[in-house]
């Protein structure tokens, strides 16, 4: 009821600040729009748990694409009253009732913008973003090698068979030596979600799929889809690893489990150390899969060159990942932590507000390279 309230009140504040700047014919459109905002995200939060599953899915999606334009409103709003006062203290009268009309419009076109964009760019298929990550002293037959990254694609209530199709034949055409799904991949149970999830098992790379869990696995019934992943022919790593050879050199794939999975089952608590443990010294290159950039700081004790990690989105859209930093080590992209290589990626998908408005979905190809000093 908090949470309501206060969104209520963010609502109000909105109308307050902005609707009786846009004149008397627009103005009753706006409050309309305020109020039909704060109606749609309601219906959204009621809606759940009150609803089976799928019908509360369905009554989900318009508020869910209303909270991301909300979202932009509020943030303007704020930046337009940080001006206001600005204007207020240097500008006569007169022109301080044009700066608070213009910028009043200012506020409902650019929040309309960078929600249609937010939306396109969430709604088409992830682009390809290419990484090459220097590694020291990487074997002459591991340069080049390719991994191929999704992560968090958030196959749910909006997310289906199709768009899973389109992100394996994406990946399938970057013919890489290693597939790598970082967690978040479902966002429901198997029995609801399995058929849309079929698409996974067309992955195709010289030395396989690996998968981890995320934390959504974990509140989607982690074991259950752990086994459906299994039987899709991917490899899932539980704080363990595989040892691949590739053109002769050895080199190490490990995975962990979700950062936060010890909530849920402490006997699956995430150990990069353990996920190492017993594997060979003389190899190209150890390279983690942990779905959470805060596994870093343990990963690089362990002595991992490279960790690959997703969890923040990049943000999913401005102004939240000038947020993450506050709850991550890295919000995306390739980062160094002494001797150890993370790259976050900004997810293949979407979860909640349909929204991708200045942290654009990616499929990853990361290739090693050797590092020259």
């Amino acid at each position: 009821m908090y949470f309501i309230a206060l969104l209520g009140l963010l609502h109000a504040y909105i109308g307050w600040r902005v609707v009786p700047d846009l004149g008397a014919s627009f103005g009753i459109a706006g409050a309309g729009v305020v109020a039909g905002s704060f109606a749609m995200m309601l219906l959204a939060i009621l809606a759940r748990g009150r609803l089976p599953r799928l019908q509360a899915a369905r009554l989900a999606g318009p508020g869910l694409f209303m909270a991301g334009f909300f979202s932009s409103l509020l943030v303007l709003t704020l930046l337009r009253d940080l001006l206001l006062l600005v204007g207020f203290v240097t500008l006569s009268p007169a022109h301080e009732y044009t700066l608070r009309s213009i910028t009043a419009f200012s506020v409902v076109v650019l929040g309309v913008i960078a929600t249609a964009v937010g939306f396109a760019a969430a709604r088409r298929r992830a682009r390809i973003v290419n990484v090459d990550v220097p590694i020291l002293n990487l074997p002459a037959a591991l340069h080049g090698f390719s991994i191929a990254q999704i992560s968090d694609v958030h196959v749910g209530s909006a997310i289906r068979r199709e768009y899973v199709d389109a992100i394996v034949d994406a990946v399938n055409g970057l013919h890489p030596d290693v597939i790598a799904v970082t967690g978040d991949v479902v966002d429901g149970p198997v029995g609801e979600l399995g058929s849309h999830t079929a698409p996974l098992a067309r992955l195709t790379a010289r030395h396989g799929a690996f998968l981890v869990t995320g934390n959504h696995e974990y509140y989607s019934g982690a074991a259950p889809w752990i086994a459906e992943f299994r039987r899709l022919g991917l490899k899932v790593l539980l704080n363990e690893h595989e040892v691949l050879t590739h053109e002769g050199a050895p080199l190490v794939i490990a995975g962990v489990t979700d950062y936060s999975a010890h909530h849920f089952n402490p006997r699956e608590k995430s150990d990069p150390a353990a996920a190492l443990a017993g594997a060979p010294a003389n190899v190209g290159a150890r390279i983690l899969l942990a779905h959470q950039p805060r596994s870093a700081a343990e990963a690089a004790t362990a002595g991992y060159d490279l960790q690959l990690s997703g969890h923040t989105h990049g943000g999913q859209f401005w102004p939240w990942n000038l947020f993450v930093r506050f709850q991550q080590p890295f919000t995306a992209g390739l980062h160094r932590l002494n001797q150890l290589w993370v790259y976050v990626s900004r997810g293949t998908g979407y979860w909640g507000p349909p929204n991708r408005f200045g942290a654009p979905s990616e499929i990853t190809r990361l290739r090693l390279v050797p590092a020259t000093s």
